[in-house]
């Protein structure tokens, strides 16, 4: 009896061998290098464990193996490319776009169809019509009548942090500049998504706030069950995991439905996203800007890291959309202004407190444009302020929002020999994912000489014909790039302009110099918190 469990044992651990040994040559038969990977980890174990941020882990492995087209990397026991070749993201992305179309699936849309039929979610033709649907409100037109909504929020967050001042016993208060982004950010997206006047700043308690840190920052546990749903989906359909509660969608459904209707009924107009996504479901919603000989005419004065908007997102669609639908888009254009946006200000105001010699220029910048209009600003005038693009800029390069671009093969694809010696070409098979390696791409030092250190005049009129743009993607590539590029850069330069117009801001004691991210989540994060001081300027 000993012998046969014996004789079992063996052959259970035989079979186990020779399946992690076939799963994780998938790389090596063709040449392809990347890291030694671990039994069902792959090479995730130093992120699941914490003890690297996943831009971190990426960065690493693109530093690995200097000069290779493309890398191999294992998500658990799913194989992926990992793409190091400009010119091979630029085939990939844009010219074999439709081999790409759709990023791999995270959320399924039947157990959630809120996340799951949003416009990052969705894939296919349901994708273009989408996006051609909702492309017409985030051009700059629409974007300059939320100027005014953006203003009254910063508005409140300065008297917020005046009072705070006054009441602290000192000249100044020292602050985690996130909670302060992140409030800022959720009135804004209140405002001009939802159409709500919020005060999040003095209100601590808000109920949409809290919803908004509960679906956009992810705990450690959303990030086990983020990759469990990404890598195994089956075992995430039969246990029917999601990433945010029920609570949390019923509420966005609730806020976003009974809006509409009070609209509806009341014949009230109000210029926001609600208002937008009204229109496009009547089909009313039409592109205001021009396409020149198939190709989008570029808005330059949006800012150097804006990207254009494709033929793909200016065809005319007539399909109908369910309620539900809307809701989705509405949700995630939540998220994206919660977490994204607030994640850049934060950085932001980080790299002006340790550089002080780019916040006087910045703010003489700002006092110039004050004189210039009698102390207004407006869309149009703070578009045309250089320094703050070249700040902005090198922000979104130094601490990206976006550390890795996906995008899933539709169709098998040859995508070449991955160095010099290789022997065979590369096949991407239809299912699997290619991802680009954005952060580690914009510290890489031949694209951007000594990348560590923040310089904005990488970004001057002097300097940025120099920038590879296919190496500077903060916004992403081709026709699948965030859709809300102009309406991030116009709320961070707005956020900024305001609070630098009164408040100095400078290291705290608790500043962490220099930054680390933090590994207890996948946004990111400074580890020991995004601290800064603040007094009112003089």
């Amino acid at each position: 009896m000993a012998v046969l469990l014996y004789i079992w044992i063996t052959a259970f651990v035989a079979a186990v061998w020779l399946y992690f040994r076939q799963v994780f040559s998938r790389f090596t038969r063709y040449g392809v290098k990347h890291l030694p990977p671990v039994p069902l980890l792959g090479n995730m174990a130093k992120v699941v464990f914490r003890i690297h941020h996943m831009a971190d882990d990426l960065e690493d492995l693109y530093k690995a193996f200097p000069g290779e087209r493309f890398v191999g990397r294992f998500e658990f026991m799913t194989p992926m490319v990992v793409l190091r070749d400009l010119d091979l993201i630029k085939r990939i992305t844009v010219k074999d776009f439709e081999y790409f179309l759709d990023h791999r699936t995270i959320v399924n849309e039947k157990t959630d169809p809120f996340f799951g039929r949003n416009l990052f979610s969705l894939k296919g033709q349901e994708w273009k019509d989408m996006r051609s649907t909702l492309s017409p409100a985030f051009t700059s037109s629409k974007m300059r009548v939320m100027v005014p909504f953006m203003m009254e929020a910063g508005n409140q967050m300065i008297e917020s942090l005046v009072k705070r001042i006054q009441d602290s016993k000192e000249t100044y208060i020292d602050i985690d500049c996130k909670d302060l982004t992140s409030r800022y950010a959720n009135d804004v997206i209140a405002s001009c998504a939802f159409g709500l006047k919020l005060n999040s700043q003095s209100d601590v308690n808000s109920e949409f706030y809290k919803m908004g840190k509960e679906t956009s920052v992810f705990t450690f546990r959303q990030m086990l069950s983020f990759m469990i749903m990404a890598n195994f989906p089956k075992l995430a359909d039969l246990t029917k995991m999601t990433l945010f509660s029920e609570n949390s969608k019923s509420f966005f459904r609730n806020m976003v439905l009974k809006t509409m209707n009070d609209r509806e009924t009341q014949k009230i107009f109000r210029p926001d996203m609600i208002h937008l996504l009204m229109e496009a479901k009547k089909g009313r919603l039409l592109h205001d800007e021009k396409v020149v000989d198939e190709k989008p005419e570029k808005d330059t004065k949006a800012g150097f890291a804006t990207v254009e908007e494709s033929v793909v997102g200016k065809k005319p669609v007539d399909r109908v959309w369910s309620d539900d639908d809307l809701i989705a888009q509405a949700i995630l254009f939540f998220i994206a202004g919660f977490e994204g946006i607030s994640a850049v200000m934060s950085f932001s105001l980080y790299e002006l407190a340790v550089n002080p010699e780019v916040q006087n220029k910045l703010v003489a910048e700002i006092r110039a444009n004050d004189a210039k209009n009698g102390g207004k600003f407006d869309y149009k005038s703070i578009q045309e302020m250089s320094y703050m693009d070249m700040v902005i800029s090198e922000v979104l390069r130094v601490w990206t929002a976006a550390v890795a671009l996906d995008r899933m093969c539709n169709k098998d694809y040859n995508i070449g020999r991955p160095n010099d010696k290789a022997t065979e070409d590369y096949i991407v098979r239809k299912g699997e994912v290619v991802a680009i390696p954005l952060w580690a791409i914009h510290h890489d030092p031949e694209y951007f000489p000594n990348p560590s250190k923040f310089d904005p005049e990488r970004f001057s009129e002097e300097n940025k014909h120099k920038i590879n743009s296919l190496a500077y993607g903060p916004f992403g590539y081709g026709p699948r790039n965030c859709i809300g590029s102009r309406f991030a850069l116009c709320e961070v330069k707005v956020m900024l302009y305001q609070l630098l117009q009164h408040m100095e801001v400078s290291p705290a004691a608790k500043t962490t110099i220099p930054a680390q991210l933090s590994t207890d989540t996948f946004n990111l994060r400074m580890k020991g918190g995004h601290w800064v001081r603040l007094n009112v300027r003089k």
